[in-house]
């Protein structure tokens, strides 16, 4: 039996998402563009899929797209600004998801768009004063790009301070929330956004499937060229499957939200202290004050087997990772551990959670850990 601590990377379905997208598969096999009875179910069944998702963020149905995750919905908040909203200068920060700052580098090379980095803390948190000194006094048409809650170790930024500083300097702002929808409460009407982007896979829904928020004020063209769906923003027979479990996936996790955020907390720190009661010179990164409560990341010394750690686990039947699955198997290191300065020699791990892990789990852990890195010697 394998443990799962890996549910930053993706989130198993559970038996109710799988149930809602069963019909689907089986019955409901229509065309939502097309007119007749088969395809208009289905259309029924995608837009009562789309209300709900609205209902869970405040928004109206009208701002809620469906695309195929989270890397392609930041994508289009990105190059959709600069193309149709004028923007012409991007800041952002070094820890961002590698599709969020990848597609700003793209930006800056083929459509000369300034890209300002603001720096961050040393728990990984831009600094909004400086946010707030680029923002102030500066005609430039700017698009705020800033994740809510860091996937690698945890960081949540001040969203709605970001939010008031571009409101109140005319600002666009984006935010990948990708690991946040789902584990915090957001509504669009309190917390005014520009674009906001999500995956059903963080949320124990299908892979490739999301959505995008698009705030009613930014009219912006089609990202993808083709049929008239999604309201002509996005070409392409809608993942239908995909969305309804989405929905039910996103309904789940937000009717059970304090439930699941109470257990999952409360397994975060149970592993935490297990840690620090087997382990010396631990560093754990990210602010560990008002965290990512599904991700504990922490750094282990130097050691004979330091550099094998995340093999080693896995051969141990422990999946974890050492930070973006996205950036498994990369020779170069973690952008964002880097960003932290941390000391040399040092190895981290990301353990991420779910309402579906235990403290039996991180029990059969810390027992592996300790057969592969020194542990504390008691007397």
């Amino acid at each position: 039996m394998r443990i799962y601590f890996d549910n930053a990377a993706t989130t198993p379905m559970t038996k109710e998402v799988v149930d809602a997208m069963l019909p689907f598969m089986y019955e409901f096999h229509g065309n939502p563009s097309s007119i007749h009875g088969d395809g208009r179910k289905v259309r029924t069944a995608l837009e009562k899929a789309r209300k709900t998702i609205a209902n869970c963020l405040g928004a109206s149905i009208g701002e809620i797209f469906f695309t195929s995750g989270g890397t392609e919905s930041n994508n289009m908040a990105l190059k959709c600004a600069v193309r149709d909203l004028g923007v012409k200068r991007i800041i952002s920060s070094p820890v961002e998801h590698h599709c969020v700052s990848h597609t700003i580098e793209s930006l800056a090379r083929d459509n000369g768009i300034e890209v300002v980095n603001l720096h961050v803390d040393e728990m990984g948190c831009p600094k909004y004063a400086e946010l707030e000194a680029l923002l102030t006094d500066n005609d430039t048409p700017t698009l705020v790009s800033l994740m809510h809650a860091n996937n690698e170790i945890g960081t949540l930024l001040n969203l709605q301070k970001v939010a008031d500083l571009c409101e109140a300097h005319g600002a666009y702002l984006h935010s990948d929330t990708v690991q946040s929808v789902g584990h915090f409460d957001i509504d669009v009407n309190d917390t005014r956004i520009s674009f906001l982007s999500a995956g059903a896979h963080k949320f124990h829904g299908p892979k490739g499937v999301g959505f995008i928020y698009i705030n009613n004020d930014n009219i912006i063209k089609p990202f993808i060229d083709g049929g008239a769906q999604e309201r002509n923003m996005r070409g392409g027979t809608e993942n239908v499957i995909g969305i309804i479990g989405m929905a039910r996936a996103l309904e789940s996790a937000y009717e059970n939200l304090e439930g699941w955020k109470n257990h999952i907390s409360a397994l975060r720190q149970y592993m935490k202290d297990r840690l620090m009661e087997n382990f010396d010179n631990l560093i754990f990164n990210g602010c560990q004050a008002h965290p990512l409560y599904t991700v504990l990341s922490v750094s282990f010394p130097p050691s004979p087997k330091g550099d094998m750690l995340l093999m080693l686990l896995d051969m141990a039947g422990i999946s974890c990772s050492g930070g973006s699955a996205c950036s498994s198997g990369a020779a170069q290191g973690s952008h964002v551990i880097a960003a932290l300065n941390q000391p040399a020699g040092y190895n981290t791990v990301r353990f991420s959670f779910s309402h579906l892990n235990t403290k039996e789990e991180v029990d059969a852990v810390i027992e592996k850990l300790k057969a592969i890195i020194p542990a504390r010697v008691t007397a």
